[in-house]
Order: C-alpha cells, then structure tokens, then sequence
C-alpha cells in the first residue's frame, strides 16, 4: 500500500480562521478536510497523516516550517505528497507551492499542488512542482480534487503524464524530444498556412506575455514634488462607510486627510482579509504612512503630501480589475499634478 502525506492551512484543516494563522505546524495521523475527499478515490495508497500549518506562521517563519515539516516527512517517509487546493489564496499557494517543491527535490518523490492562475504562487512554483490549474474559489473543490486525485493515482502507479494542457496541470516549461511523422519545416508551414486562413492551429512553442510599463522618470527635486499615498492594504475609516470589500475588491475608495497629520487608532483600521489586521489598526500608519510624510512635508524634505489617500485591497484581486482601478487612480493622480506615488501593501 502506497503512503500519501497531505497538507494544508488551518481553514481547510477545520482548526480555525484567521484567529489560528499563527499555528506552527503538526501532524494529525488521518485523513483531514479535503484529504477526506481523497482519499475515497486513490487506488492502492492511503493517507497516513495530514500535516497543518497557519498561514501567517509558515509565511513569517518560512525556513523555519519547511525544515520542520520535511522533518515530519521524513518520518511518515511518503510515496507522494498532496497540497491544497490553494485556489488564489496567496499565503496557503505559497506554503503549498514551498511544501511540495522542498519534498520532491529532498526526497524524490512526486508532489501536487493546485491553485488559481492568478495565485502568485503559480509563477513562483509551477516550473519545481506540479500544479493542477483551479478556479478562483473553494466552490470548485469538488472539480479541483477531482483532477488531483486522478493524476496522484497516475503517479503512484508510475504512468507518464499526458501534455500538460490535457492534463489540466501548469507547464512547467520543460521540452522534451517527441518524433513526429512531419518535419518541422511542414509543420510549421501548416500552422502558417492555417492562421492565414484563419483556422485552429497550436503552437509547440508559446511565447510569454509580458505586461511591459516603462518606468517614469525619477523627481529632480522632492523639496518641490507633491506626494500621494496609494494603498492595497484595505485601509478605511472605522467601520467602513464606503463598504470595501475584504477581497475580490472592484473599486477602490478615496479619502480626505488634508487635516490629518496620522491615522488614529479606532478611527481607521483595516479590511483587509488576506493578512492578520491586528497590528495595522494598532496603527494604520504602518500600512498608510501619514505620520512620517507629514513629518517630511513640515521639514521640507517633500513639498506637500496630497491631500487625498487611496485605499483598495489587493487579496484575490483580478488582474484586470486592478489594472481598470490603477489606470482611473493614475487618471485622478495625473489631473491634481502629483509628482510621484507611494505604494503600500500589506
């Protein structure tokens, strides 16, 4: 009987929210949230243990838990290892994405994750590990484990995994010599022929995309320059007027701080539900920094601060959606002559 070891975060765990991101990892000898799932469907294998960690922890600790849990898998000495699902949780893509990666290439074994195309772990992972592509929420679980469990069992059972398109998985860029009955020059000139005539054809070499943005020029001179304040870190005045959302956010709110020379504690606080608030309404100046910019405004290191501060939160964002808001910002920015923007996250 094949061993499986699974991990996940706190939530999918059923340990807690965010009220639990600081738990170091541990084990659970059995089968835990979606592992449950799994199991039913692997052929030969059974999952000997479930091992979780809290977002926070691991992402603040990274070194730390990665040496621990691959401490655990050593002991639980595991045929595979499953992740996840991740979906477009940052924080959970990233201890899945690290997780995996670290087992593979320590122990030799396969490992799968799966996420959102958008999760910034899929960039950051997809050419160490496998990644099973995802909708954006945990309402396509039931799809999302459906393809995991597939491919585990493909991989436990040592099969060669289809092309990666088919196989609903992220390439990881690897090109491997395959023979073909045409030479390349024919196939070439049938995808040629094929998109000047408008019809289906697929490349065997995708070019990336890239989203290129010449950079500015830099301030000749700040004791002149008028500063504005940006912000995806969900900053918002006590108990959000303006209704931004926690995540998913489509708009972005806009607020006067002519007359405020810091954000006070218990007036603003934030929204934001991809990372742990507590410290940032103890003082909303560490993810909007009023305090020190004002500071500078008065000892003329900048002209002026802005008079207005803009706020979104960029958990699980769409790409488009925030290049829509940051465009109108820009707008808005360019229009009051502002010099130069800084940018806070979280």
């Amino acid at each position: 009987m094949k061993r499986v070891v699974f991990y996940t975060n706190q939530f999918f765990g059923q340990i807690g929210g965010e009220e639990q991101t600081d738990l170091r990892p541990f084990i659970k000898e059995e089968a835990v949230g979606p592992a449950v799932e799994i199991q039913k469907e692997l052929h030969d294998a059974v999952i000997v243990a479930t091992i979780l960690c809290g977002d926070n922890y691991y992402a603040q600790h990274m070194e730390e838990s990665r040496r621990t849990i691959m401490n655990m898998m050593d002991r639980l000495q595991p045929d595979l290892v499953i992740a996840g699902p991740a979906f477009n949780a940052g924080r959970l893509g990233i201890a899945c994405g690290d997780v995996c990666a670290s087992a593979a290439e320590q122990f030799h074994i396969p490992a799968l994750t799966g996420m959102y195309i958008e999760n910034p772990a899929v960039e950051l992972y997809r050419h160490r590990t496998m990644i099973v592509k995802t909708g954006k929420t945990a309402a396509s679980m039931r799809k999302a484990l459906t393809v995991m469990t597939t491919l585990a069992n493909d991989l436990l059972q040592g099969k060669l995994l289809p092309d990666p398109e088919k196989a609903g998985i992220f390439s990881k860029g690897v090109r491997e010599n395959v023979f073909k009955e045409k030479t390349g020059a024919q196939r070439a000139l049938d995808m040629l022929v094929a998109k000047l005539s408008g019809q289906p054809f697929e490349t065997e070499i995708p070019l990336p995309t890239y989203d290129r943005v010449d950079p500015a020029k830099g301030v000749t001179d700040l004791s002149r320059a008028t500063i504005a304040l940006v912000t995806s870190g969900g900053i918002v005045p006590e108990n959000n007027p303006d209704r931004l959302p926690a995540a998913t956010a489509k708009h972005y709110c806009v607020y006067d701080i002519s007359t405020i020379d810091a954000l006070q504690e218990g007036a603003y606080e934030s929204v934001h539900a991809g990372y742990d608030p507590v410290a940032a309404n103890l003082n909303p100046n560490r993810i909007v920094p009023i305090d020190i910019m004002r500071e500078l405004e008065h000892s003329g290191r900048i002209g002026k601060l802005h008079p207005n501060f803009y706020s979104t939160t960029g958990n699980s964002t769409s790409v488009a959606d925030a290049t829509r808001m940051g465009k109108e910002i820009a707008a808005d920015l360019k229009q009051h002559r502002v010099d130069a923007v800084i940018m806070t996250s979280t």
